[in-house]
Protein backbone atom coordinates (compact mmCIF):
# COMPACT_ATOMS: atom_id res chain seq x y z
CA UNK A 1 0.00 0.00 0.00
CA UNK A 2 1.20 3.47 -0.89
CA UNK A 3 1.08 5.96 2.06
CA UNK A 4 3.54 8.94 2.41
CA UNK A 5 3.76 11.86 0.07
CA UNK A 6 6.21 14.51 -1.05
CA UNK A 7 3.70 16.48 -2.25
CA UNK A 8 2.05 16.57 1.13
CA UNK A 9 5.35 16.08 3.14
CA UNK A 10 6.43 19.45 1.49
CA UNK A 11 3.81 21.02 2.49
CA UNK A 12 4.10 20.13 6.26
CA UNK A 13 8.10 21.22 6.04
CA UNK A 14 6.51 24.81 4.76
CA UNK A 15 4.47 24.93 7.54
CA UNK A 16 5.90 23.30 10.66
CA UNK A 17 9.25 25.64 10.12
CA UNK A 18 7.82 28.29 12.95
CA UNK A 19 5.80 25.57 15.10
CA UNK A 20 9.40 22.76 14.70
CA UNK A 21 8.02 20.13 16.82
CA UNK A 22 5.70 20.62 19.61
CA UNK A 23 1.96 22.01 19.29
CA UNK A 24 0.31 22.94 22.26
CA UNK A 25 -1.90 20.38 24.06
CA UNK A 26 -5.23 20.44 25.83
CA UNK A 27 -4.33 18.37 29.24
CA UNK A 28 -6.37 14.80 28.63
CA UNK A 29 -9.60 14.25 29.28
CA UNK A 30 -10.54 13.05 32.61
CA UNK A 31 -14.07 11.77 32.38
CA UNK A 32 -15.51 9.95 36.05
CA UNK A 33 -17.71 6.74 35.71
CA UNK A 34 -20.27 9.41 37.34
CA UNK A 35 -20.65 11.58 34.44
CA UNK A 36 -24.62 12.27 33.37
CA UNK A 37 -25.20 10.89 30.55
CA UNK A 38 -27.38 13.76 29.35
CA UNK A 39 -24.47 15.97 29.18
CA UNK A 40 -21.98 13.65 26.69
CA UNK A 41 -22.61 14.75 23.19
CA UNK A 42 -23.31 12.46 20.21
CA UNK A 43 -21.05 12.44 17.68
CA UNK A 44 -23.07 13.12 14.81
CA UNK A 45 -22.85 11.25 11.38
CA UNK A 46 -21.41 13.63 8.45
CA UNK A 47 -21.37 12.38 4.92
CA UNK A 48 -19.25 15.23 4.01
CA UNK A 49 -16.63 13.43 5.84
CA UNK A 50 -17.07 10.43 4.25
CA UNK A 51 -19.91 8.76 6.93
CA UNK A 52 -21.86 6.24 5.86
CA UNK A 53 -22.01 2.77 3.69
CA UNK A 54 -21.26 0.13 6.46
CA UNK A 55 -23.07 -2.32 8.72
CA UNK A 56 -25.39 -1.25 12.11
CA UNK A 57 -22.96 -2.76 14.17
CA UNK A 58 -20.66 0.22 13.60
CA UNK A 59 -23.26 3.00 14.62
CA UNK A 60 -24.01 3.63 18.38
CA UNK A 61 -27.34 4.48 19.05
CA UNK A 62 -26.44 7.07 21.30
CA UNK A 63 -23.74 9.23 22.91
CA UNK A 64 -20.36 7.02 23.74
CA UNK A 65 -19.63 6.02 27.63
CA UNK A 66 -17.62 8.40 29.55
CA UNK A 67 -15.23 6.35 30.75
CA UNK A 68 -12.29 5.88 27.90
CA UNK A 69 -11.99 2.05 27.19
CA UNK A 70 -14.88 0.70 27.73
CA UNK A 71 -15.60 -2.22 25.68
CA UNK A 72 -19.28 -1.55 24.21
CA UNK A 73 -20.02 -4.71 22.02
CA UNK A 74 -18.80 -7.24 19.72
CA UNK A 75 -19.69 -9.35 17.00
CA UNK A 76 -17.87 -12.12 14.97
CA UNK A 77 -15.44 -10.71 12.47
CA UNK A 78 -17.40 -11.52 8.83
CA UNK A 79 -14.77 -14.56 7.18
CA UNK A 80 -14.07 -12.87 4.15
CA UNK A 81 -12.28 -9.84 6.75
CA UNK A 82 -10.62 -12.40 9.09
CA UNK A 83 -7.34 -13.71 9.21
CA UNK A 84 -6.75 -17.05 8.36
CA UNK A 85 -4.20 -17.67 11.66
CA UNK A 86 -6.71 -16.42 13.86
CA UNK A 87 -8.03 -18.89 16.84
CA UNK A 88 -10.65 -16.33 17.41
CA UNK A 89 -11.45 -12.98 15.41
CA UNK A 90 -14.03 -10.43 16.22
CA UNK A 91 -14.86 -6.80 15.60
CA UNK A 92 -15.31 -4.52 18.40
CA UNK A 93 -16.91 -1.22 19.40
CA UNK A 94 -15.39 0.49 22.53
CA UNK A 95 -15.19 4.06 24.18
CA UNK A 96 -12.91 6.69 23.59
CA UNK A 97 -11.47 10.31 23.44
CA UNK A 98 -11.70 12.70 20.37
CA UNK A 99 -8.46 13.50 19.72
CA UNK A 100 -9.34 16.83 18.32
CA UNK A 101 -10.60 18.43 21.03
CA UNK A 102 -8.89 16.64 23.71
CA UNK A 103 -12.52 16.16 25.79
CA UNK A 104 -15.45 14.48 23.77
CA UNK A 105 -16.54 11.21 24.22
CA UNK A 106 -16.67 9.04 20.78
CA UNK A 107 -16.60 5.71 19.67
CA UNK A 108 -14.10 3.54 17.71
CA UNK A 109 -14.27 0.27 15.94
CA UNK A 110 -11.60 -2.35 15.21
CA UNK A 111 -10.84 -6.18 15.28
CA UNK A 112 -9.16 -8.59 17.84
CA UNK A 113 -7.72 -11.42 16.70
CA UNK A 114 -6.80 -14.20 19.11
CA UNK A 115 -3.89 -17.14 18.49
CA UNK A 116 -4.73 -20.37 18.06
CA UNK A 117 -4.33 -23.02 21.25
CA UNK A 118 -5.02 -22.56 24.95
CA UNK A 119 -3.88 -19.42 26.58
CA UNK A 120 -1.17 -18.86 28.92
CA UNK A 121 -1.63 -18.72 32.59
CA UNK A 122 -1.29 -15.02 32.58
CA UNK A 123 -3.28 -14.53 29.38
CA UNK A 124 -2.08 -14.08 25.61
CA UNK A 125 0.95 -11.25 25.55
CA UNK A 126 -0.77 -8.29 23.37
CA UNK A 127 -0.41 -6.28 20.15
CA UNK A 128 -1.55 -3.27 19.29
CA UNK A 129 -1.36 -2.98 15.48
CA UNK A 130 -1.52 0.39 14.13
CA UNK A 131 -2.39 0.15 10.35
CA UNK A 132 -1.26 2.56 7.45
CA UNK A 133 -3.60 4.85 5.06
CA UNK A 134 -6.55 3.12 4.01
CA UNK A 135 -8.43 6.97 2.81
CA UNK A 136 -11.04 8.80 5.15
CA UNK A 137 -14.38 6.90 4.03
CA UNK A 138 -16.45 5.15 6.91
CA UNK A 139 -15.96 2.02 4.42
CA UNK A 140 -12.41 2.06 4.54
CA UNK A 141 -12.28 0.76 7.93
CA UNK A 142 -9.45 -2.01 8.05
CA UNK A 143 -12.46 -3.93 10.01
CA UNK A 144 -14.70 -3.75 7.17
CA UNK A 145 -12.51 -5.36 4.78
CA UNK A 146 -10.26 -7.75 4.31
CA UNK A 147 -6.60 -7.22 5.11
CA UNK A 148 -3.95 -6.53 2.35
CA UNK A 149 -1.98 -9.68 1.35
CA UNK A 150 0.87 -7.80 2.87
CA UNK A 151 -0.98 -7.04 6.48
CA UNK A 152 -2.23 -10.49 6.50
CA UNK A 153 1.16 -12.38 6.60
CA UNK A 154 2.47 -9.48 8.51
CA UNK A 155 -0.07 -9.83 11.19
CA UNK A 156 -0.67 -13.85 10.92
CA UNK A 157 3.19 -13.98 11.57
CA UNK A 158 2.24 -12.67 15.39
CA UNK A 159 -0.21 -14.51 15.65
CA UNK A 160 1.99 -17.80 14.90
CA UNK A 161 4.23 -16.65 17.75
CA UNK A 162 1.30 -16.54 20.14
CA UNK A 163 0.27 -13.34 20.56
CA UNK A 164 -2.97 -11.52 20.49
CA UNK A 165 -3.55 -8.72 18.19
CA UNK A 166 -6.30 -5.68 18.77
CA UNK A 167 -6.84 -3.33 15.69
CA UNK A 168 -8.05 0.08 15.90
CA UNK A 169 -9.96 1.20 12.99
CA UNK A 170 -8.95 4.86 14.25
CA UNK A 171 -11.33 7.49 15.29
CA UNK A 172 -13.94 8.36 12.12
CA UNK A 173 -13.12 5.39 10.24
CA UNK A 174 -16.09 3.01 10.11
CA UNK A 175 -18.08 5.02 13.10
CA UNK A 176 -19.64 8.54 12.68
CA UNK A 177 -17.51 11.57 12.27
CA UNK A 178 -14.96 12.47 10.26
CA UNK A 179 -11.47 10.47 10.23
CA UNK A 180 -8.45 13.12 11.42
CA UNK A 181 -5.92 11.86 9.11
CA UNK A 182 -2.27 12.10 10.02
CA UNK A 183 -3.39 13.67 13.40
CA UNK A 184 -1.19 11.77 15.33
CA UNK A 185 -3.11 12.37 18.90
CA UNK A 186 -6.55 11.07 17.63
CA UNK A 187 -4.80 7.96 16.23
CA UNK A 188 -2.95 7.67 19.75
CA UNK A 189 -6.26 7.90 21.87
CA UNK A 190 -7.88 5.29 19.92
CA UNK A 191 -4.55 2.59 19.92
CA UNK A 192 -4.75 3.21 23.60
CA UNK A 193 -8.26 2.67 24.51
CA UNK A 194 -8.87 -0.28 22.08
CA UNK A 195 -5.85 -1.21 24.78
CA UNK A 196 -7.81 -0.69 27.52
CA UNK A 197 -11.07 -2.23 26.47
CA UNK A 198 -9.80 -5.77 25.52
CA UNK A 199 -7.40 -6.15 28.77
CA UNK A 200 -10.63 -4.77 30.54
CA UNK A 201 -13.00 -8.39 29.52
CA UNK A 202 -11.96 -11.52 31.54
CA UNK A 203 -13.15 -13.52 28.86
CA UNK A 204 -10.84 -12.57 26.30
CA UNK A 205 -7.69 -14.27 28.50
CA UNK A 206 -5.13 -11.70 27.47
CA UNK A 207 -2.01 -10.70 29.59
CA UNK A 208 -1.51 -7.00 31.18
CA UNK A 209 1.40 -6.65 28.56
CA UNK A 210 1.26 -5.29 25.39
CA UNK A 211 4.05 -4.17 22.45
CA UNK A 212 2.61 -1.79 19.79
CA UNK A 213 3.26 -2.18 16.17
CA UNK A 214 2.53 0.55 13.05
CA UNK A 215 3.42 1.11 9.54
CA UNK A 216 3.45 4.18 7.95
CA UNK A 217 0.58 6.43 9.08
CA UNK A 218 0.52 3.80 11.44
CA UNK A 219 4.53 4.23 12.28
CA UNK A 220 3.37 7.42 13.03
CA UNK A 221 0.09 6.48 15.28
CA UNK A 222 2.37 3.73 16.89
CA UNK A 223 5.18 6.24 17.69
CA UNK A 224 2.48 8.81 19.35
CA UNK A 225 0.97 6.51 21.24
CA UNK A 226 3.89 5.66 22.86
CA UNK A 227 3.95 9.02 23.95
CA UNK A 228 0.69 10.34 24.85
CA UNK A 229 0.70 6.95 26.88
CA UNK A 230 2.68 8.85 29.33
CA UNK A 231 -0.12 11.08 30.11
CA UNK A 232 -3.22 10.02 28.72
CA UNK A 233 -3.31 5.78 29.90
CA UNK A 234 0.25 5.86 32.33
CA UNK A 235 -1.75 2.74 33.99
CA UNK A 236 -1.36 0.49 30.57
CA UNK A 237 2.36 -1.73 30.96
CA UNK A 238 3.60 -1.17 27.25
CA UNK A 239 6.64 -2.88 26.86
CA UNK A 240 8.28 -1.40 23.73
CA UNK A 241 7.34 -0.43 19.73
CA UNK A 242 7.54 -1.77 15.92
CA UNK A 243 7.40 0.92 13.62
CA UNK A 244 8.04 0.94 9.81
CA UNK A 245 7.98 3.71 7.14
CA UNK A 246 7.59 6.33 9.85
CA UNK A 247 6.71 10.10 9.10
CA UNK A 248 8.19 12.81 10.76
CA UNK A 249 7.07 16.11 10.41
CA UNK A 250 9.63 18.98 10.78
CA UNK A 251 10.58 21.48 8.87
CA UNK A 252 13.75 20.06 7.68
CA UNK A 253 12.82 16.42 7.36
CA UNK A 254 11.39 16.98 3.58
CA UNK A 255 12.14 18.18 0.13
CA UNK A 256 10.79 21.64 -0.45
CA UNK A 257 10.53 21.53 -3.57
CA UNK A 258 8.26 19.99 -6.07
CA UNK A 259 6.50 19.48 -9.46
CA UNK A 260 3.27 21.14 -9.46
CA UNK A 261 2.35 20.18 -12.64
CA UNK A 262 3.35 16.01 -12.04
CA UNK A 263 0.08 13.88 -12.11
CA UNK A 264 0.50 11.15 -9.18
CA UNK A 265 -1.85 9.41 -7.09
CA UNK A 266 -0.01 10.71 -4.15
CA UNK A 267 -2.05 13.85 -4.63
CA UNK A 268 -4.91 11.94 -2.57
CA UNK A 269 -2.88 12.62 0.53
CA UNK A 270 -2.86 16.18 0.11
CA UNK A 271 -7.04 15.75 -0.37
CA UNK A 272 -7.06 14.28 2.87
CA UNK A 273 -5.34 16.14 5.05
CA UNK A 274 -7.62 19.07 3.58
CA UNK A 275 -10.40 16.81 5.44
CA UNK A 276 -8.55 17.43 9.09
CA UNK A 277 -8.46 20.63 7.74
CA UNK A 278 -12.36 20.87 7.75
CA UNK A 279 -12.68 19.05 10.70
CA UNK A 280 -10.47 21.34 12.47
CA UNK A 281 -12.24 24.91 11.33
CA UNK A 282 -15.10 24.77 9.87
CA UNK A 283 -14.21 28.24 8.54
CA UNK A 284 -12.39 25.99 5.83
CA UNK A 285 -14.00 23.87 2.89
CA UNK A 286 -12.71 21.98 0.15
CA UNK A 287 -14.75 23.37 -2.15
CA UNK A 288 -13.18 26.93 -1.71
CA UNK A 289 -10.02 25.36 -3.58
CA UNK A 290 -10.76 23.33 -6.03
CA UNK A 291 -11.69 23.40 -9.58
CA UNK A 292 -14.00 21.75 -11.90
CA UNK A 293 -11.68 19.30 -13.43
CA UNK A 294 -10.80 18.05 -9.43
CA UNK A 295 -14.50 17.42 -8.33
CA UNK A 296 -14.99 14.04 -9.35
CA UNK A 297 -12.02 13.06 -7.28
CA UNK A 298 -13.14 14.79 -3.97
CA UNK A 299 -16.13 12.56 -4.41
CA UNK A 300 -14.39 9.17 -4.51
CA UNK A 301 -11.91 10.47 -1.68
CA UNK A 302 -15.00 11.72 0.26
CA UNK A 303 -16.79 8.02 -0.65
CA UNK A 304 -14.43 5.51 -1.50
CA UNK A 305 -10.55 4.04 -0.58
CA UNK A 306 -7.05 4.93 -1.52
CA UNK A 307 -6.65 2.90 -4.55
CA UNK A 308 -10.24 4.46 -6.19
CA UNK A 309 -8.80 7.99 -5.31
CA UNK A 310 -5.45 6.91 -6.78
CA UNK A 311 -6.17 5.33 -9.94
CA UNK A 312 -9.06 8.17 -11.05
CA UNK A 313 -6.13 11.32 -10.04
CA UNK A 314 -4.01 9.40 -12.86
CA UNK A 315 -6.31 8.87 -15.15
CA UNK A 316 -7.67 12.17 -15.22
CA UNK A 317 -4.23 13.88 -14.82
CA UNK A 318 -4.98 15.87 -11.87
CA UNK A 319 -1.90 17.75 -10.20
CA UNK A 320 -1.68 20.85 -7.78
CA UNK A 321 -2.07 23.50 -11.00
CA UNK A 322 -4.61 22.13 -12.57
CA UNK A 323 -6.64 20.53 -9.36
CA UNK A 324 -6.91 24.63 -7.29
CA UNK A 325 -8.13 27.39 -8.42
CA UNK A 326 -5.74 29.18 -5.47
CA UNK A 327 -3.16 27.11 -3.27
CA UNK A 328 -4.40 25.53 0.36
CA UNK A 329 -0.87 25.60 1.97
CA UNK A 330 -1.03 29.03 3.09
CA UNK A 331 -4.79 27.92 4.88
CA UNK A 332 -3.38 24.60 5.68
CA UNK A 333 -0.27 25.67 7.67
CA UNK A 334 -1.93 26.00 10.80
CA UNK A 335 -3.12 22.52 10.93
CA UNK A 336 0.06 20.96 9.97
CA UNK A 337 0.84 20.78 14.18
CA UNK A 338 -1.80 18.06 14.69
CA UNK A 339 0.64 15.76 12.43
CA UNK A 340 3.16 16.53 14.85
CA UNK A 341 4.28 13.96 17.79
CA UNK A 342 3.65 16.08 21.28
CA UNK A 343 6.27 14.35 23.23
CA UNK A 344 9.63 12.48 21.85
CA UNK A 345 10.97 10.74 24.97
CA UNK A 346 8.30 7.84 24.65
CA UNK A 347 7.22 4.85 27.10
CA UNK A 348 9.63 2.30 26.41
CA UNK A 349 11.97 0.84 23.69
CA UNK A 350 11.47 1.57 19.53
CA UNK A 351 11.93 -0.49 17.11
CA UNK A 352 12.48 1.30 13.75
CA UNK A 353 12.83 -0.21 10.77
CA UNK A 354 13.86 1.45 7.53
CA UNK A 355 13.66 0.83 3.84
CA UNK A 356 16.56 2.38 1.53
CA UNK A 357 14.57 2.40 -0.82
CA UNK A 358 11.26 4.03 0.46
CA UNK A 359 9.72 6.88 -1.70
CA UNK A 360 6.87 7.04 0.12
CA UNK A 361 8.23 8.43 3.39
CA UNK A 362 12.10 9.08 2.73
CA UNK A 363 14.76 7.72 4.47
CA UNK A 364 16.47 11.07 5.42
CA UNK A 365 13.15 12.08 8.00
CA UNK A 366 12.97 9.02 9.26
CA UNK A 367 17.16 9.04 10.09
CA UNK A 368 16.12 12.21 11.76
CA UNK A 369 13.30 11.13 13.98
CA UNK A 370 15.98 8.23 15.47
CA UNK A 371 18.39 10.93 15.98
CA UNK A 372 16.07 13.31 17.84
CA UNK A 373 14.27 10.85 19.38
CA UNK A 374 17.58 9.66 20.78
CA UNK A 375 18.77 13.47 22.00
CA UNK A 376 15.08 13.50 23.40
CA UNK A 377 16.11 10.03 25.78
CA UNK A 378 14.07 7.49 24.43
CA UNK A 379 15.24 3.96 23.32
CA UNK A 380 15.62 2.94 20.10
CA UNK A 381 17.24 0.09 18.04
CA UNK A 382 17.29 1.93 14.32
CA UNK A 383 17.59 -1.09 11.20
CA UNK A 384 18.11 0.40 7.44
CA UNK A 385 17.21 -2.05 4.95
CA UNK A 386 19.02 -0.86 2.38
CA UNK A 387 16.95 -2.94 -0.72
CA UNK A 388 13.63 -2.61 0.69
CA UNK A 389 10.77 0.16 -0.46
CA UNK A 390 8.43 1.23 1.83
CA UNK A 391 5.92 -1.68 1.69
CA UNK A 392 8.84 -4.33 1.81
CA UNK A 393 9.98 -3.18 5.22
CA UNK A 394 6.97 -4.55 6.84
CA UNK A 395 7.49 -7.94 6.60
CA UNK A 396 11.29 -7.65 5.74
CA UNK A 397 12.02 -6.25 8.95
CA UNK A 398 10.63 -9.32 10.78
CA UNK A 399 13.91 -11.35 11.34
CA UNK A 400 14.84 -8.31 13.48
CA UNK A 401 11.77 -7.51 15.08
CA UNK A 402 10.77 -10.14 16.33
CA UNK A 403 13.23 -11.04 18.60
CA UNK A 404 12.91 -7.02 19.86
CA UNK A 405 9.44 -7.87 20.27
CA UNK A 406 10.51 -11.31 22.48
CA UNK A 407 13.05 -9.58 24.98
CA UNK A 408 10.38 -6.94 25.56
CA UNK A 409 7.69 -9.17 26.18
CA UNK A 410 10.32 -10.61 28.64
CA UNK A 411 11.14 -7.52 30.05
CA UNK A 412 14.74 -8.17 28.81
CA UNK A 413 16.99 -4.84 28.28
CA UNK A 414 17.21 -3.57 25.32
CA UNK A 415 19.64 -1.08 24.85
CA UNK A 416 19.47 0.55 21.38
CA UNK A 417 21.92 2.19 19.02
CA UNK A 418 21.27 5.38 19.92
CA UNK A 419 25.37 5.95 20.04
CA UNK A 420 25.24 5.15 16.10
CA UNK A 421 23.28 8.19 15.63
Amino acid sequence: MKSMTLLLASAAALALAACEQKAPEPPPVELGPDTAEATIPTIASDPSQGDGGVAEFYNLAGPAPARPGTLIRTEAQPAETSLADAGQAMRILYSSTNGLDGKTPVAVSGSLFLPKGEAPADGFPLIAWAHGTVGVADVCAPSNNARSERDTKYLGHWLSQGYAVVASDYQGLGTPGGHPYLATRPAAYSVLDSIRAVQADPNLKLSKSVVLVGQSQGGGAAFATAGEAVTYAPELDIRGTVATGTPYFTNDTAPVVRDPNAVSGVFAYSLYIMYLAEQADPAFKIADYVTDKARPVIDITRTQCLMAAWNQIEKDGLNQTNAFVKDPTPALAKYYPLMAYSALKVKGPVFMGTGGKDKDVPPPGQERLFTDACKAGSVIEHKVYADLDHSGTVNGSLADSTPFVKKAFAGEAIAGNCKAA
